[in-house]
């Protein structure tokens, strides 16, 4: 176990500097989705959609996770939702690996999830925040169906009804203080009502393919959570910044909460497989405060296995404890240059130490000095209501001052009408 004291790592608090201003046009994304590190835009030059060259011929196939995860480690980064570790952990689901060829060179790889109907032999093919393929390149040559197409063509010959992907390209992007701002105005309750702060044309352009080609958007019902990955998310940037500036770009209550972790001497450690038990026992705890239902310790126990045989350094856990007392727990998951906070939770004792200030501060430090790029604190809700209960998760991010991200969003293929409406109606009504 390697532990190291809150308030000997604590830095000096610096005063504000001035805050970064995103541009109201299209940049290079932080999208894991962007294999190939292009800009999205074109550098200047004609918009996407009047970039058109010949498309090129692939194919798809399955591989095998050594393949797989080669290919992943080539990237800057990819979702850890789209390893092949994560189809271990998703018990319920057939996983499988498969692969884009230009000739017989891999471009592009892919984790999916199969879950089977009952007796019907035919199956649900998701892609959680994938496939990873070259979206940027394919959105800007006008080639996205040379992409999709072959994939489509391999699920109907697997007897799949439908298929459910999440692209991972940004849409839109908000900054901390718009976000603020629109959390303060009582004429606005949804984040998707606000002008963004900055448009991608790369997810611009692939929401229009795949609504031109029949592909339909899931969306949450009521501003909450989708049933899969969330299409807000916030994220804080890291690339050229060191500690002082990801301070300064906090707002004042974060920023005192972190000085208050270091007076009272809160100390944040990572720990082993063994901690889990540790971490569970506050995450049940939070999960009976908070009002939704916890994973049972299996789960986390497998996540650990299969995330850290395929990389030791993939997933960490982090405790924070006061004179002896675990006040928070937190999981990273790192896929090369992008990190995530994935499970979280907290003591409602002791909350005037700030344990979770504590160690999200000590996670954003690890993970920038591991060569991280983004620090995501996953989902949010798109909800500005502050009558709303997810709104309070809101603010606890936009308090890092990152920004909030809008991804593509899920969407679903039907392949077998028939069974496909029998699927979204049992979802609706359960």
């Amino acid at each position: 176990m390697r532990r190291s004291c809150w308030r000997r790592y604590a830095p000096r608090v610096p005063p504000w500097s001035v805050r970064r201003r995103v541009a109201r046009t299209a940049r290079a994304p932080t999208s894991p989705g962007c294999v190939n590190g292009s800009d999205p835009s074109g550098s200047g030059g004609p918009p996407l959609a009047s970039l058109r060259v010949s498309s090129p011929v692939l194919s798809v196939r399955p591989i095998d996770a050594a393949t797989h995860v080669g290919h992943l480690r080539s990237l800057p980064a990819a979702s850890f939702l789209q390893t092949p570790a994560w189809g271990q952990v998703k018990t319920d689901w057939r996983p499988e690996s498969l692969g884009w060829f230009d000739g017989g060179r891999l471009v592009g790889v892919a984790l999916v999830l199969h879950r089977a109907l009952p007796r019907l032999g035919r199956t649900l093919a998701y892609l959680p925040e994938g496939p990873v393929i070259d979206w940027a390149g394919a959105a800007q040559s006008g080639s996205l169906a040379a992409w999709l197409d072959p994939m489509t063509a391999h699920f109907r010959s697997q007897k799949a009804f439908a298929v459910r992907m999440g692209p991972p390209v940004v849409t839109r992007r908000w900054e901390a203080a718009t976000v603020k701002k629109a959390v303060a105005d009582p004429a606005l309750s949804r984040l998707g009502a606000v002008p963004a702060d900055a448009a991608e044309d790369t997810g611009t352009a692939v929401v229009e393919h795949l609504r031109g080609a029949g592909w339909r958007l899931q969306t949450a019902d009521g501003g909450g959570f989708t049933a899969g990955q969330p299409q807000y998310v916030f994220q804080v940037p890291m690339a050229g910044r060191d500690e002082d500036a990801l301070l300064a770009a906090m707002n004042q209550q974060w920023r005192r909460n972190i000085k208050k972790a270091a007076k009272e001497g809160v100390e944040v450690h990572t720990g082993d497989r063994a901690d889990l038990a540790s971490f569970h026992a506050l995450y049940a705890e939070t999960a009976s405060r908070d009002g939704f239902t916890p994973r049972p310790l299996p789960y986390f126990q497998l996540m650990w296995d299969a995330l850290s045989a395929e990389d030791p350094d993939r997933i960490r856990l982090y405790l924070a404890e006061h004179e002896g007392d675990l006040v928070a727990a937190t999981t990273l998951v790192r896929v090369g240059e992008h990190a995530w906070y994935s499970y979280g939770a907290s003591s409602a004792a002791k909350r005037e130490v700030r344990g979770s200030n504590a160690v999200q501060w000590q996670m954003m430090r690890d993970a920038r000095a591991a060569g991280a790029t983004v620090y995501d604190l996953r989902g949010i809700t798109d909800t500005l209501d502050e009558a709303d209960p997810h709104v309070g998760l809101v603010q606890f991010k936009v308090g890092t001052g990152g920004e909030a991200i809008e991804y593509a969003g899920e969407w679903d293929l039907p392949l077998n009408g028939v069974l496909y409406r029998a699927f979204d109606l049992y979802m609706r009504r359960r």
